[in-house]
């Protein structure tokens, strides 16, 4: 006889799903929880607070994120560090030539004894992952990297096995060496959420990290559980964005492709394809979580503005002129967000949309 109602696997994930719907924090709650963890960060981080809360974004958003430095700025120790801060699990992966799919994602192993095989996973099975150098890798292994991180699951032989929840990718570039290196192609480097270039510290944040080097490292307080952030994450989806802002989102990003039409006739013989429609969609998710970071409940043009160069640095191809006259994406986001005209948002209509 048929059955048509829900499976105890469906039942036990709604009963999930309303518990966790009647714990979302309100946006000055989360605010309050998000600024403990970052305090417990910033006990062993020092400097670097636009990589912090582009972390905690992506986190929120559930999206990746991929961090461009020169080696040294703590990017492995940041993302060592939330993970203990967070109580979840960490996995590193150093990239290197000559890494294999199977190094990073699991293979089957052959028991000789019984005459079986065994799946034994890879590291990509964790709540943070750090790809250290990930250009450093062949394309097969960028490859199967990123569609983990798209499908949040990996097929070894016959069997499907998701990665845990909540998963963030942090990936790592270095931009002074190119010897021995992969670049990602531009279909791949599209499936980041954020791109984060990052410099060298201030004097005095330099000098908090010097000092700190003469003691013993401190010992962290997990501040937030795996529930309490898988919480977050639904919170920020009633987070309000204003149609007038995805529209503005998405002028930015049509603006980098049709740059004569917003008056950037003069940036057209630097870009040879503009963002991808992943784009603005990185770019209105990523300003929800930010909103909920500084504990609102409606988006602002101001979140826009501030990542709109993390969201679509990435996804701008250059050209040749570009490359050889040393015009950075930034250069041209810069001058594209001073020529596309910001819109006029009327809060009071929340209560209405």
């Amino acid at each position: 006889m048929l059955s048509y109602g829900l499976s105890e696997s469906t039942k036990e994930r709604n009963v999930t799903e309303q518990s966790l719907d009647l714990a979302l924090p309100s946006p000055q709650e989360a605010k309050e929880q998000l600024e403990q963890a970052l305090f417990e960060i910033r006990r062993v981080i020092a400097g670097q607070d636009d990589m912090l809360e582009r972390v905690l974004v992506c986190l929120l958003a559930q999206g990746h994120l991929l961090i461009e430095g020169v080696p040294g700025l703590a990017k492995t120790l940041t993302i060592k560090t939330t993970a203990g801060v967070l109580g979840g699990t960490f996995s590193r992966v150093q990239f290197t030539p000559d890494l294999v799919p199977s190094d990073l994602v699991g293979t089957r192993i052959y028991r000789a004894g019984d005459g079986t095989f065994d799946t034994e996973l890879g590291p990509v099975f964790c709540n943070f992952l750090l790809a250290d150098e990930i250009n450093r890798a062949p394309a097969k292994v960028q490859s199967a990297l990123l569609e983990v991180m798209q499908e949040r699951q990996v097929t070894i032989g016959h069997e499907t096995h998701r990665v845990p929840d909540p998963f963030l990718v942090m990936a790592t570039q270095n931009p002074i060496e190119s010897e021995g290196t992969y670049p990602l192609p531009e279909a791949q480097i599209d499936r980041f959420m954020l791109k984060v270039v990052i410099g060298y510290p201030a004097h005095d944040e330099e000098l908090t990290v010097v000092h700190r080097q003469l003691v013993d490292a401190p010992d962290l307080k997990q501040a937030l559980s795996l529930d309490d952030l898988k919480a977050l994450q639904r919170a920020v989806f009633d987070i309000y964005v204003d149609p007038a802002l995805v529209s503005y989102a998405v002028a930015l990003a049509t603006a980098t492709r049709e740059p004569a039409a917003h008056g950037l006739a003069d940036l057209a013989p630097y870009i040879s394809f503009g963002a991808s429609p992943r784009g603005p969609i990185s770019l209105v998710q990523s300003a929800r979580a930010l909103a909920l970071v500084r504990g609102r409940e409606y988006a602002l043009v101001e979140d826009i503005q501030t990542l709109t160069r993390d969201a679509l640095r990435h996804r701008l191809v250059l050209t040749y002129q570009a490359l050889a006259e040393e015009v950075a994406p930034d250069v041209i986001l810069d001058q594209v967000i001073t020529a596309v005209p910001v819109p006029q948002i009327d809060l009071a209509r929340r209560s209405v949309a």
